[in-house]
């Protein structure tokens, strides 16, 4: 988490402007070194990390819920369509059964009259007697050929009128076993469509289910989401005045140890080997010990802050370790402050005078605690406190800053 960052979100710029020109290349030079880096653990606080996950996570779910419900809809259209197909099918079968029963109700009626005429004919033909004894008595009256003839032709007509009848009777029966066996056909053609229509419908009741849960799901989730944005904005604002009060806190400290290194840096212009330091152009490597045994997760720089989008500055070194990994001094030197901050966590300052003619001082940021206090002077490599994850920090790390005349340099240049 970068302290002077807040400077720029706020509208103020800290570059000297002879750095000025510089801040393009800078910038490239950061992002590279980014690339290889873990993302800073100090971002924000644990309510907005904890918010934006929230909002996050909302807006996945409600992606995938709107998918869902999509697909439900689809699935219920397709069915109701194949519902109206199921319903007209059901009611032409219906239709054709009424038909199929109407024509073996006339069947029955047909078959018993045909029934009734067949038993009307042979008792009046039997009421005379013998159809074929009275046919064969009327041959043997006749008197001539032609009556003959003609006598037979009557015999005939008569037996052919009871096998007619007979016939008449055997088709109507013949065409009722084919009008009952169409009426048994239709209603098994309804009964295996009705089937159907009932496994359809408790398919459309489970389908609208599918579907009003989908709806539910994404209305919940909507509400979830407007909640998360609520939640995050309102994290944001408590964080956004966190930045304001340490950028006042900032300023305190950039003038404590501007005012600390002028002090020093008099003492040592009255030594001769403090008046040689002086000459030294730039920063000279080695004059401070690592403060932890850990590597690099995040480096000094000017960068785009992840969460709140502005262009400031990182203004220290990040280093891993793991909780609990001691703190040491980065050199002599007399710890002037010591307190906690709602960004920083647990913070520590040390003072260590005149170094390489500059007043240089460190911080320690987010450490689960510290043993030595305000006034306490400390040598190079003592362990003054324990690597934690206070303040706005995602996981155990030190947030280390090195202050040159008052100002926050890279401090890698200094080991």
């Amino acid at each position: 988490m970068a302290a002077l960052a807040v400077v720029m979100a706020l509208g103020v710029s800290t570059v000297p402007s002879a750095q000025a020109d510089d801040l393009k290349d800078k910038k490239h030079q950061v992002e590279r070194q980014l690339k290889g880096a873990t993302k800073d653990l100090g971002e924000s606080s644990a309510a907005l990390t904890k918010a934006a996950a929230r909002l996050a996570a909302a807006q996945d779910q409600l992606s995938v819920a709107k998918t869902r419900l999509a697909t439900a809809r689809g699935r219920v259209a397709v069915a109701q369509e194949r519902d109206a197909e199921m319903q007209a099918e059901l009611a032409a079968a219906e239709a054709e059964l009424a038909t199929a029963e109407a024509a073996l109700a006339q069947g029955k009626i047909d078959r018993e009259t045909q029934r009734q005429k067949v038993a009307s004919t042979v008792a009046d033909m039997y009421a005379e007697g013998d159809p074929e004894l009275i046919a064969f008595s009327s041959l043997l009256d006749a008197d001539s050929t032609e009556e003959l003839t003609r006598r037979d032709g009557v015999r005939d007509v008569i037996v052919g009128q009871e096998g007619r009848a007979y016939d008449e009777l055997k088709a109507a029966e013949v065409l009722l076993e084919v009008q009952e066996r169409q009426v048994s056909d239709a209603r098994d053609d309804v009964a295996a469509k009705r089937e159907a229509a009932a496994d359809h419908l408790a398919l459309m009741q489970e389908l609208e289910t599918e579907q009003q849960a989908a709806k539910d799901s994404v209305v919940s989730l909507v509400v979830e989401r407007r909640d998360a944005r609520v939640d995050a904005r309102a994290a944001r604002a408590k964080d956004v005045a966190k930045l304001r009060k340490l950028k006042k806190e900032q300023d305190r400290i950039e003038e404590m140890l501007r005012k600390r290194a002028l002090a020093a840096l008099r003492r040592a212009r009255a030594q001769a080997r403090a008046h040689a330091r002086s000459q030294t152009g730039g920063p000279t490597s080695g004059l401070l010990a690592h403060p932890v045994d850990g590597y690099v997760t995040s480096p000094f720089g000017y960068r785009i802050h992840p969460i709140y989008h502005y262009w400031g500055l990182h203004d220290g070194v990040d280093f891993g370790g793991g909780c609990g990994t001691p703190l040491r001094a980065a050199a002599p030197g007399r710890v002037v402050s010591s307190y906690f901050s709602g960004v920083y966590g647990n913070r520590l300052i040390i003072d260590h005078g005149a170094l390489a003619g500059r007043g240089v001082a460190t911080i320690y940021n987010h450490a689960t605690s510290y043993n030595v206090g305000v006034g306490d002077q400390v040598s190079e490599g003592q362990v003054i406190g324990y690597e934690g994850s206070t303040g706005w920090s995602t996981g155990c790390h030190l947030h280390f800053t090195v202050m040159v005349n008052g100002q926050a340099v890279d401090p890698m240049n200094w080991f």
